[in-house]
C-alpha cells in the first residue's frame, strides 16, 4: 500500500472498511468488495482505497448520472498542484477514468456466433470494436487499480464479461461497491460475487447510519388507493367470470373426479399407492404453494385439515387467487389431461381455458402457465396513483414549504408498448409512465408551483412557465450549450440544444438543489440509484421493483445529509392501488409487502424491524387493510411529525447493528397499558395442579392443613376434666372451665374462616391473569438448562406495542428462543414428538376452598401444548423443559405422542388451541 494520506475527515466506519480492504491487500488478495448503504460514501472509500495504491484507476458505473459525482468526488481529493485528473476518455488518458458499463459492454450482432455458425463460448468475442477497443486498452495500461460502483449490477451480463476481463488482468487490485447485502442475494449471485471478489467487507447498517447521525432518520408511509371507475368497472367485470368459474368448479358433477374430492384424496387422505399415509411434512416440502393453498381452504371449511398439518398465520385467510391456480394446475394435470376421452372432462378443462386469462395466467397441455396479467397492469399502472402524488406533494408543501426537495420515481419515462386490446379504453396508452405523471403534476395548481422537472436518460421536460427560468438559470451555467424549448402536444416543453447526458444530469440537478424545482420525476434506472442529491427529503416510490437492491437504492436517495438542514428527515412514501372486486386485487400490496419484508424501518414504538407492520402497526402483510381511508388521514398526518420520527430512531444511544427474531404475540384481551417494555416478573408463588393448586416447595392440593387441625383436643381434655373434677373442684374453677370450653369452637371457626379466605386466595391467585410472559420465561430457562442461552429468563425482553401487541425477544437465543415459544403458544398441530399438560385451576368459591382445606379438591380441566421440537430431541432437553415448565407454569410432565396415551391424547386435542384468540408473527428487530 502507498503511503498517501487519507482524506482528514473520514467516518469512522469508512476507516474501518478501508483498513479491511488493506488487510485483503496484505494477505496477497488482488480483489474485494465492500458493502455499505446509500448515503454513506461508498464513493469516497473506493477513490481513498484507489489513492493508497497509487496506481491508474478506472471506475465503472451503472449510468451517466453517477460519472459526474465520481470525478467531482476525486477533484476534491486532489491536494493543491496535483495534477492527476479524472475524466470519461476511454483512451484511459487520466489517472482516473470513470465510464458506464454500458460503453465497455456493447455486442456486435454479427458476432453473435462463428464462422462455423456455431454460438461463441465467450462474451468478450462478441464485443463491438469499440467494446475490444476498451478491453484492449485496460490490457495495455499497465497495473491498474479498477472499482466497480454498484457492482450488484454484474449479476446481469457484465458479470460474466467483467469476470473474463479481469481475468487477463492479473495484476489489477479489484474493488467492488455495493449498498446490497450479500445475505440479500441468490445462491447463483452470490456465487458469481463470490468468484470475482471473494468475502465481503461488511460495513454499519442503515439503521446503524440514522443512529449514528450519518444518515437522515427516515419514515416509511403508505397511501393506498383505488382504481378510478372506469378501472374498477374492468376488474369487477374481470372479478365475476372469476368468481363464476371458481363456482363452477367446486359444484358437484363439474368433472368425472371433482375438485374437492381430489383434494380430500390428494391431501387430507393421501395415501400412498403401496399403502401407508405420506407425512404431511414432506408434502409441505416439496409443494409448499399447493400445501398452502388447501391449508387456507381449510380455513374457510372446503375442506377437512390434514392430519399432520400446522396452520399459521400465512393461512388464516381465504385462499388467494395465486392459491386456486396453483390448485387448478395439480387438478388439471391430473384429472383433466388434454387427450382426455371423458366429453365431460374436456368440457370441464375448456371452461378453466376460457376463465384463466381473467387473471392473466393459460391452460396449456403442461398445466397452467402464467401470462401478462391484464388486472395486474391496471393496478401497477392505475390513473389513481398519479393523482395520489398530487395528494402526498401538496401535503409535504404545505409542511415544508420552500424546503421540500421531492423525487418522483417511475419505471420508465414513456410506456414500451400498447396496453392489450383488452385494456385500451381502460388504461390510458402511456399509463404508469414519468411522462403522463408530469403531466399531471403540472396540471394540479397545487402541484405546479412547485416547479416539477422530467429528468430521464434521454429527455428533461417542464411547464413553459419552468422552461424559461430553467433556460434562464442554464445558460449562465453552460455558456456554450445552445439550448431551446420545444412545445409538445402534451403541453409540456422538452429542453433540447448541444449537451451530453452527463452535462444534462448535472445541470437539471443543480436546478433543483437551488429550488429552481422542488420537485424531480425520474426513472429508477436513472436516478433510483448512485444519483446525489443531498436535499432530497421525499421520496414518491411508483415503482413495480421489489428487489431487495432496488428498494434499498430508491430509498438512499433521500437519506444524505443535507448540509443546509441539520435537523432533516426524510420520508419515503409508497403508492399503492387495491380493489376487492377482483381476486388478484390485492396484487399491488403483495408488491409492496415484498418491498418491506426485508427492509428495516422504525415503528411507532421506536423500535427498528422489518415488515410493514413499521410503517403502520395496524398493517399486515396478508392482507390490505379495512379502511385506507382512515390509514391515510394517519399518514398525511405524520407528514407534520417529523420530530416524532426523529425521537422513535432515539439518534445518539448505543446500538448493537444486529438482527434479532421477535415473535409478535396478540392477545384477546388487548393490555391496557401500550408502548411500553414489561418489567419480567417473579415465578407464580402458586400454580394449578392436577387437583387443586401447587405451591412450590409444599406439594400438591395438601400443602394447606386440614380444617381444624387444633381444635378438637383442647375441648375434648376440657370435658373430660369437668367430668373428673365436676364433684371436687370448687364453683369458680367449673365456670372458667365450662367458659373456656364455649369460647374454643368460636375460635376456631374465626380461625377457620381465615384460613377459608387464606385458601380462596391462594386459588385465585394460581387462576390469576393468563400470562404469556410466563410462557417466554419458561422458553428462556429452559435454553439456559440446555446450554444455548446463558440468561435465561432474566434475558427476555417483553414490549407492548402501541396496538396491544406483545413483542418477545431473548437475544442470546434469539432464533431459538422465537421458534419454540411460537410453537408452545400456537394450536395442537403438525406431528409434535410430546404434549405436555396445563391444567386449569378451579373458580376461587368457598366451596373448593373448603374442599382444598379438606384436601378432597376436585380434579382440574386440562389443556395441552405442544412441546416444542426443538426442546423434545433427547431426555436432558425434555427435563429441562419439565422442569422450567413446572417452575413458570405447571407441575406437569410431558407425554410422549408415540405411546398409546399420547397418541389417544394428541387425536383428542388435534387442532385445538391451548390459548384462545392468540396469534403470533415472526419479525425482525433491530439492535
Amino acid at each position: 500500500m502507498s503511503s498517501v494520506t487519507d482524506p482528514p475527515d473520514l467516518r469512522p466506519y469508512q476507516r474501518e472498511a478501508l483498513e479491511a480492504v488493506a488487510a485483503r491487500w496484505d494477505a496477497g488478495e488482488r480483489r474485494t468488495w465492500i458493502v455499505l448503504p446509500p448515503g454513506a460514501g461508498k464513493t469516497l472509500v473506493g477513490l481513498a482505497a484507489a489513492r493508497r495504491l497509487d496506481r491508474r484507476t478506472v471506475v465503472l458505473v451503472p449510468n451517466t448520472a453517477i460519472q459526474g459525482q465520481w470525478i467531482r468526488t476525486w477533484d476534491s481529493l486532489r491536494p493543491e498542484g496535483d495534477d492527476r485528473t479524472a475524466g470519461v476518455e476511454r483512451d484511459l488518458s487520466h489517472h482516473v477514468t470513470v465510464l458506464t458499463y454500458q460503453s465497455l459492454a456493447v455486442f456486435d450482432p454479427d458476432a453473435e456466433t462463428d464462422e462455423e455458425g456455431g454460438g461463441r463460448a465467450s462474451v468478450r468475442d462478441r464485443l463491438h470494436p469499440n467494446g475490444r477497443a476498451l478491453v484492449d486498452a485496460l490490457h495495455d495500461a499497465g497495473p491498474l487499480a479498477v472499482l466497480l460502483d454498484e457492482c450488484h449490477h454484474l449479476l446481469q451480463v457484465w458479470g460474466r464479461l467483467l469476470s473474463e476481463v479481469l481475468d487477463d488482468l492479473p495484476d489489477a487490485h479489484v474493488i467492488g461497491l455495493t449498498g446490497t447485502p450479500a445475505t440479500n442475494l441468490t445462491a447463483a449471485e452470490r456465487a458469481l460475487v463470490d468468484r470475482l471478489f471473494g468475502e465481503p467487507v461488511t460495513g454499519a447498517s442503515i439503521p446503524a447510519l440514522v443512529r449514528a447521525g450519518y444518515l437522515a432518520p427516515f419514515a416509511e408511509l403508505a397511501y393506498l388507493t383505488t382504481p378510478t371507475p372506469t378501472e374498477l368497472a374492468y376488474l369487477k367485470d374481470q372479478g365475476e367470470r372469476f368468481s363464476r368459474m371458481c363456482d363452477e368448479l367446486l359444484a358437484p358433477g363439474f368433472a368425472t373426479t371433482d375438485l374437492l374430492p381430489w383434494i380430500d384424496a390428494r391431501f387430507v387422505n393421501r395415501d400412498a399407492a403401496e399403502g401407508g399415509r405420506v407425512p404431511w411434512s414432506r408434502i409441505a416440502a416439496a409443494e409448499p404453494a399447493l400445501s398452502d393453498a388447501v391449508l387456507r381452504l381449510h380455513h374457510v371449511g372446503l375442506c377437512d385439515l390434514p392430519e399432520g398439518a400446522r396452520p399459521f398465520e400465512a393461512h388464516r385467510r381465504p385462499p388467494t387467487a395465486a392459491d386456486w391456480i396453483a390448485l387448478i394446475d395439480d387438478y388439471a394435470k391430473r384429472c383433466l389431461p388434454p387427450d382426455t376421452a371423458s366429453e365431460r372432462d374436456r368440457e370441464a378443462r375448456e371452461r378453466l381455458r376460457a376463465a384463466l386469462p381473467a387473471i392473466g395466467h393459460h391452460l396449456t397441455r403442461n398445466g397452467v402457465r402464467r401470462g401478462v396479467s391484464p388486472v395486474d397492469r391496471v393496478l401497477a399502472r392505475s390513473d389513481s396513483k398519479a393523482h395520489a402524488t398530487v395528494e402526498i406533494l401538496a401535503a409535504e408543501n404545505a409542511a415544508l414549504g420552500e424546503r421540500l426537495r421531492a423525487l418522483v420515481l417511475c419505471d420508465h419515462e414513456h410506456a414500451s408498448s400498447r396496453p392489450p386490446a383488452a385494456l385500451r379504453g381502460i388504461l390510458d396508452a402511456d399509463a404508469g409512465s414519468a411522462r403522463l405523471q408530469l403531466t399531471t403534476l403540472a396540471g394540479d395548481p397545487r402541484t405546479d408551483l412547485l416547479d416539477p422537472v422530467l429528468l430521464t436518460g434521454r429527455t428533461v421536460a417542464m411547464a413553459p412557465g419552468t422552461a424559461m427560468v430553467f433556460l434562464e438559470y442554464a445558460r449562465a451555467e453552460l455558456p456554450g450549450a445552445d439550448l431551446a424549448a420545444v412545445d409538445r402536444p402534451d403541453g409540456l416543453c422538452d429542453i433540447e440544444g448541444s449537451w451530453s447526458p452527463r452535462v444534462r444530469v448535472g445541470a437539471v440537478t443543480r436546478f433543483f438543489e437551488s429550488g429552481g424545482s422542488r420537485v424531480l420525476v425520474g426513472t429508477r434506472a436513472l436516478l433510483g440509484e448512485g444519483w446525489d442529491a443531498r436535499g432530497v427529503n421525499t421520496v414518491v416510490d411508483l415503482t413495480t421493483a421489489t428487489t431487495p437492491t432496488a428498494v434499498v437504492q430508491s430509498r438512499g436517495r433521500a437519506l444524505r445529509l443535507d448540509p443546509s438542514w441539520p435537523e432533516k428527515t426524510a420520508h419515503t412514501w409508497t403508492v399503492v392501488c387495491v380493489s376487492g372486486e377482483h381476486p388478484r386485487g390485492d396484487a399491488d400490496w403483495d408488491r409492496f409487502v415484498r418491498k418491506h419484508e426485508g427492509y428495516l424501518g422504525v415503528d411507532a414504538d421506536g423500535e427498528v424491524m422489518s415488515g410493514v407492520a413499521h410503517i403502520d402497526p395496524s398493517l399486515s402483510p396478508y392482507a390490505p387493510p379495512d379502511d385506507p381511508g382512515g390509514l391515510n388521514r394517519r399518514m398525511l398526518d405524520r407528514i407534520g411529525r417529523r420530530d416524532l420520527t426523529r425521537e422513535r430512531w432515539r439518534l445518539g444511544e448505543p446500538y448493537e447493528d444486529s438482527l434479532v427474531p421477535t415473535l409478535r404475540v396478540r392477545r384477546r384481551h388487548a393490555p391496557a397499558v401500550r408502548g411500553v417494555d414489561v418489567a419480567l416478573p417473579d415465578p407464580p408463588r402458586v400454580l394449578p395442579g392436577d387437583r387443586g393448586v401447587f405451591l412450590p416447595g409444599a406439594g400438591l392440593s395438601g400443602a394447606l392443613p386440614a380444617r381444624f387441625p387444633g381444635a378438637v383436643l383442647p375441648l375434648a381434655a376440657l370435658i373430660v376434666l369437668l367430668v373428673v373434677f365436676s364433684g371436687i373442684a370448687p364453683l369458680w374453677f367449673l365456670l372458667a372451665a365450662a367458659a373456656t370450653a364455649a369460647v374454643i369452637p368460636v375460635l376456631f371457626r374465626v380461625r377457620g374462616a381465615a384460613r377459608v379466605r387464606r385458601a380462596r386466595e391462594l386459588i385465585a391467585e394460581a387462576a390469576g391473569p393468563d400470562d404469556a410472559v410466563h410462557y417466554a420465561c419458561a422458553v428462556a430457562d429452559t435454553l439456559r438448562g440446555m446450554g444455548r442461552s446463558a440468561t435465561g429468563a432474566s434475558g427476555v425482553r417483553v414490549h407492548i406495542d402501541t396496538d396491544g401487541v406483545y413483542r418477545f425477544t431473548l437475544p442470546d437465543a434469539a432464533e431459538d428462543f422465537a421458534t419454540a415459544l411460537e410453537e408452545l403458544l400456537g394450536p395442537v398441530f403438525g406431528e409434535p414428538g410430546y404434549l405436555i399438560p396445563r391444567p386449569l385451576p378451579p373458580a376461587p368459591t368457598e366451596a373448593n376452598a373448603r374442599a382444598l382445606l379438606d384436601g378432597t379438591p376436585p380434579d382440574n380441566p386440562v389443556v395441552h401444548h405442544v412441546v416444542p421440537a426443538l426442546f423434545g430431541r433427547n431426555r436432558a432437553h425434555l427435563r429441562a423443559f419439565e422442569d422450567a415448565w413446572g417452575h413458570w407454569i405447571a407441575p406437569t410432565r410431558a407425554i410422549g405422542t408415540s405411546t398409546e396415551p399420547g397418541a389417544t391424547l394428541l387425536a383428542a386435542h388435534y387442532g385445538a388451541s391451548p390459548l384462545e384468540d392468540t396469534s403470533t408473527a415472526r419479525r425482525l428487530t433491530w439492535s
